[in-house]
């Protein structure tokens, strides 16, 4: 590869980066108020359900977690951290779903 085929292409993977970065606790923090996620949920302590890092541990490395992640947010779940169903939260939009699940699946950081 020719040097300058390599100087210019690597803005655009620093670009590319820059573009795909995790969401913070601060990008979601709105999104969980306005749906009352955080009536049952923090960041690191199991409220009536699990902590987000919890949830963020449990589905780590999982080729399959955003798809799982998603389903457990719009339909709800029942026996997947314990004996309380989640209800499905259906007033949540599917941008910010997606927002949400990036943002658990990169580890939920505070």
């Amino acid at each position: 590869m020719k040097i300058s085929a390599l100087v210019l292409s690597l803005p655009l993977l620093a670009m590319g980066q820059v573009a795909h970065a995790a969401p913070t606790f601060a990008d979601v923090q709105s999104i969980l108020t306005m749906n009352a996620c955080l009536a049952c949920h923090s960041v690191d302590k199991k409220v009536v359900g699990p902590a987000y890092t919890e949830v963020a541990a449990k589905h780590k490395g999982q080729a399959d977690a955003a798809e799982i992640l998603t389903k457990h947010i719009k339909e709800g779940s029942s026996g997947v951290y314990g004996p309380i169903p989640m209800p499905p939260n259906v007033a949540i939009k599917d941008d910010e779903i997606k927002k949400v699940v990036e943002w658990l699946i990169a580890g939920a950081a505070q």
